[in-house]
């Protein structure tokens, strides 16, 4: 990916964290499948709703790592019917990878797996407030 022209100002020190996010949600959102839905729930709340339609709970993944939530669905090599089975297929069989870039603070509060829908809640609690009182130091 190219370095982002905006953050190789000698202006800017110290941003490369940020650099290394922006990277990672441009390629997050170049992937495609499976389809999603990102609605917000009001109060910080978001549910992030993948159409996966055929996974079983046990062939999805769900994983947070350095404020990247992974999604990952895994097809066993045995599949229910041979392939030549299928006059039409239209109903995706593949596995997939599926990440978002979270914001410092969101938390994943659970994942559920309804309809062929998985949804995944996420919370961002209200950071308690803290007041740090510096001492002023008298100079002669």
């Amino acid at each position: 990916m190219n370095r982002s022209v905006l953050f190789d100002s000698p202006f800017l020190l110290g941003f490369e964290h940020t650099r290394s996010l922006i990277e990672r949600a441009a390629k997050a959102a170049a992937e495609s499948y499976p389809p999603y839905n990102v609605e917000d729930r009001g109060d910080g709340g978001i549910r992030i709703t993948l159409a996966v339609a055929g996974f079983s709970p046990d062939q999805l993944e769900v994983t947070v790592e350095d404020r990247q939530l992974t999604v990952a669905g895994r097809r066993d090599g045995n599949a229910a019917q041979p392939e030549d089975a299928f006059l039409h297929r239209g109903i995706a069989a593949r596995g997939f990878i599926r990440s978002f870039v979270l914001a410092d603070g969101m938390v994943v509060e659970e994942a559920s797996l309804e309809h062929g829908l998985l949804h995944i809640d996420l919370s961002r609690p209200e950071p308690e407030k803290r007041v740090l009182k510096v001492p002023i130091r008298a100079r002669a």
